[in-house]
């Protein structure tokens, strides 16, 4: 019996991911992040691979990229979820602590109607950070009252820049906007 143990013990020479873990087809999967009790991610993927060596989960064939929060009306929960945001990317990884990276992506903000391109690279990815925001090299922004380009953005799911690269940067906010975001779509002002 004590052999026995020991033996279920040991490692196993030459087990790397692709011998490990699991891979699925045609899923569709929420993530609940620890680090952003509010929010719910949902995806559909037609392949997902699991490397629990690794602590990675990678998603391609992403479509329905969705963030979602409890809807609260005055400080309680109705039990809905409404849409935040929502992702097009063709490959999502996810590690341990629910962080997605990918090389490019585009961000939808639902309540701001602002579509954000955002590109990476192998070295430096676009990041996800639950509870906090996104980050990448470069994106692009298009919204009703803000367009351009902006080099090393940080931004929240709020639509608030928190950092950026000025010198690799040029953006405008539109103070004669035309157009405004009313229930998720732009609308032109009247």
């Amino acid at each position: 019996m004590a052999f026995a143990l020991i033996f279920a013990l040991l490692p196993t020479p030459g087990l790397d991911a692709s011998q490990s873990g699991a891979r699925l087809s045609g899923v569709q999967l929420r993530l609940y992040p620890s680090g952003d009790a509010n929010a719910t991610w949902s995806f559909r993927a037609a392949d997902v691979r699991n490397d629990p060596l690794n602590g990675l989960t990678t998603l391609t064939g992403i479509t329905e990229g969705q963030r979602l929060l409890k809807e609260q009306v005055q400080g309680r929960f109705t039990g809905r979820e409404i849409l935040d945001a929502t992702l097009a990317t063709q490959e999502l990884t996810i590690d341990a602590q629910d962080t997605m990276t990918t090389r490019q992506a585009r961000i939808t903000l639902v309540q701001q109607c602002a579509d954000i391109d955002l590109k990476g690279t192998e070295q430096t990815p676009v990041k996800i950070e639950q509870g906090q925001g996104f980050s990448a090299p470069s994106a692009r922004i298009s919204s009703p009252n803000t367009n351009g380009r902006i080099g090393k953005l940080k931004m929240t799911f709020g639509f608030v820049i928190e950092d950026s690269d000025p010198a690799n940067s040029k953006y405008t906010a539109e103070l004669d906007a035309t157009e405004t975001c009313r229930d998720g779509k732009r609308v032109p002002l009247t």
